[in-house]
């Protein structure tokens, strides 16, 4: 059974279909990436997913629970966490108190303090400006906290909006080697990314969104080396 199963969803943004029926899954242990032009829905899929956008139709099962009308905060305390595009963190607060939000759902003091130290080992530097105002620190560093708020959940499923966007080659570099140690760690990732040829490099599968529908799918190797892939999304 997979971790996540999305059958025929649809989403409507008014009278415009934003997902036409689409269907995909992610099993325990992978890394997929959703890849597709600015438009193509890739972010909706993820808002529906985590509860943020209900659906018009289909079915979302996670776990081997039906989510499809779950509220956001339950699906957070089953187990899926999501790192929003634009990092969305809070700029008043420290990087300590933003990392602290990030597990509200968990009761256990000593296990929240070893996922701390845990994402301190991931992002060394949120460890070195745990006071400061997240509001002060770079754009990179930002992410790396918007990603470790994101880890202090302790999720079974991590889905990653764009981590790359905005980001010098050598951040974005270094966030996609993190993404691929929290992977061989056991977390699964849901990765929605403009930048295909790095998606694709780290993905075990990917799905191809165009225009709301699944255009192509497969191993991320043979999208890698597909010819229209390569001249729609790698520049190629």
């Amino acid at each position: 059974m997979a971790l996540l199963e999305v059958k025929d969803l649809y989403v409507n943004y008014g009278v415009i279909p934003a997902l036409k029926g689409i269907s995909f899954e992610v099993e325990e242990g992978e890394v997929i990436a959703l890849i597709g032009a600015n438009g193509a829905g890739k972010t909706t899929t993820l808002h529906t997913v985590t509860g943020l956008i209900e659906p018009a139709g289909g079915t979302i099962m996670f776990d081997g629970k039906d989510i499809t009308k779950t509220p956001a905060d339950k699906i957070v305390a089953m187990g899926m966490a999501h790192v929003p595009e634009g990092r969305r963190v809070f700029p008043d607060m420290t990087v300590y108190q933003n990392l602290m939000l990030g597990a509200f759902t968990r009761k256990d003091a000593a296990e929240k303090q070893a996922s701390l130290e845990n994402v301190y080992e991931h992002f060394p530097r949120l460890g070195e400006r745990a006071k400061q105002l997240a509001g002060t620190l770079s754009g990179g560093e930002q992410q790396m906290l918007a990603m470790g708020r994101a880890l202090m959940s302790k999720p079974k499923l991590l889905l990653m909006d764009e981590p790359s966007m905005g980001l010098s080659p050598i951040l974005v570099a270094e966030i996609f080697s993190i993404i691929e140690r929290v992977s061989s760690q056991g977390t699964t990732v849901l990765l929605v990314e403009q930048n295909a040829q790095k998606a694709l490099n780290i993905a075990d599968r990917a799905y191809v969104l165009e225009t709301g529908s699944i255009a192509m799918s497969g191993p991320a190797e043979q999208l890698r080396n597909d010819d229209s892939i390569r001249k729609a999304y790698l520049g190629e």
